[in-house]
């Protein structure tokens, strides 16, 4: 089959490429995500002990198939660049599309600030100099991922899907490398985590691991940010997205099961490099070295495919003019956003010198339950004005609105398990959006041309 790479074109505006494929898709998610298997979900094991972290990887998955179920449907028939916000502009309206934009830049950027500490460290601590500063390495890969980001989208996620290939299949060989069907032979699941110590602070604790246990599947609906650079929208947006799911669920499951029965709990809630300890206490040096690369791939992938999304968020703010249409240029040979790229690059430059891991992780965490819950409304708005029969969709998620009262409900509770760790950060988000939300609402909005965003073939809603 033969792909012609023709730009979309806007009326007169050239804009983005329409090159991506459901692999490309699946790259793009699952390697946003893929780091949380290898560090920060374990800091649940701290806060409620390993048998918590367990829980919560399920009952955060079922959150995130929620997720992944109404990204599918809704962005698969609104298929435009910035995803979340795309449908916030068409059901809903201009100051939750602009708030859920910010949600999903700074969920981004914050997530590949994590990244890029993570590399870093993990550097510094393989490298054992004494005097080694991590800040080089954090400088390096936010500048040269935000150079490939630049040079263009098919390039970005080809990489992307080779890195993260490859740190996936290390979580496999390790799991098979363990003996995981033999209990006893390397695997102590058994004497690590007994009935005194399965949950070690009760039931508080498990609802306190919430706030870590997202980290697992963190980014998944970054799927979504491409839309508009995907060949076949309505096929490749669920099947990437949904085929991503299921590869985490596996790898989240085996990442616990190998952890868990390798380390005690009070160690494995404060590591850093959960995987990577991991292959250490194997005694085998190839795996210490297999998963210590595997584990700077995924921090790569998931910064590289953040770059990606932050930037198209910020993009498609700057084409509906809710911030300066400067920011919505297009490179006339690479067919990238750009100036979003090039303007995004030192706000994560800065955060990643001044914040320290748990704090980005938290920010990262909480502007992504915002953005869940605005989509358990919005897929309920989005159903209401448009029932089944009235427009043609890519894809129907099952079971609605079930998934939308599951997804509600749990990020109330992930609300509240945040409040209990940072809770004075949590207020803090909360007034930062408020104000900047004002700010939009008494200056910004002018400059809007609410008629001119419906770009959809469907009935208008009241207020276009």
């Amino acid at each position: 089959m033969t792909i012609t790479l023709e730009p979309v074109i806007h009326g007169d505006r050239v804009s983005l490429l329409r090159v991506l494929g459901p692999a490309h898709v699946w790259a793009l998610g699952v390697g946003i995500v893929l780091v949380g298997e290898f560090t920060g979900w374990n800091f649940a094991a701290d806060k409620g002990g390993a048998l918590a972290a367990l829980i919560v990887c399920w009952i955060v998955g079922l959150l995130y198939t929620s997720v992944a179920m109404i990204d599918s449907e809704v962005t698969s028939t609104v298929a435009a660049a910035g995803g979340q916000y795309a449908q916030a502009k068409h059901i809903v309206g201009p100051l939750m599309a602009f708030n859920v934009a910010l949600f999903l830049v700074f969920a981004y950027t914050m997530l590949e600030v994590s990244d890029a500490i993570l590399l870093g460290d993990t550097i510094v601590a393989k490298a054992g100099v004494e005097g080694l500063n991590h800040n080089a390495f954090i400088a390096a890969t936010i500048v040269v991922l935000a150079w490939l980001n630049y040079r263009g989208v098919l390039m970005t996620l080809n990489v992307n899907f080779v890195i993260t290939a490859i740190a996936y299949i290390s979580i496999v060989i390790l799991f098979f490398s363990v003996s995981p069907w033999t209990q006893g032979a390397v695997l102590k699941l058994n004497e690590l985590v007994t009935p005194e110590n399965a949950l070690p602070y009760g039931w508080i604790g498990v609802i306190a691991a919430f706030q870590f246990g997202i980290w697992f599947y963190l980014g998944i609906e970054g799927t979504t940010q491409a839309a508009e650079e995907v060949r076949s929208p309505a096929r490749s947006l669920p099947y990437g997205t949904m085929a991503g799911m299921i590869t985490l669920l596996i790898a989240a499951a085996m990442t616990w099961y190998v952890c868990a029965s390798l380390m005690p709990w009070e160690y494995l809630g404060i590591t850093y490099y959960p995987l990577w300890d991991a292959g250490k206490l194997t005694g085998s040096p190839l795996l210490e070295n297999l998963l210590f690369v595997a584990t700077l791939l995924a921090a790569l992938a998931s910064a590289n495919g953040c770059i990606n999304d932050a930037a198209r968020a910020w993009f498609s703010l700057g084409r509906d003019r809710y911030l300066p249409s400067w920011f919505s240029a297009v490179h006339p040979r690479y067919r990238t956003p750009y100036r979003s790229i090039l303007f995004l690059l030192p706000i994560a430059l800065a955060f990643a010198f001044i914040a320290d891991l748990n704090q980005a992780i938290t920010f990262s965490i909480l502007s992504g339950v915002l953005q869940y819950t605005f989509m358990s409304i919005n897929i309920v708005m989005f159903r209401k004005k448009w029932p089944l029969a009235s427009i043609r969709r890519g894809y129907t998620h099952p079971f609605h609105p079930l998934p939308a009262i599951v997804l509600f409900c749990l990020c109330v509770v992930t609300y509240f398990a945040i409040f209990l760790g940072f809770g004075s950060q949590l207020i803090a988000m909360v007034a930062f959006y408020f104000l900047i939300s004002l700010w939009f609402h008494f200056y910004r909005y002018k400059f809007v041309r609410r008629g001119d965003q419906f770009t959809m073939p469907w009935p208008r809603p009241q207020g276009y």
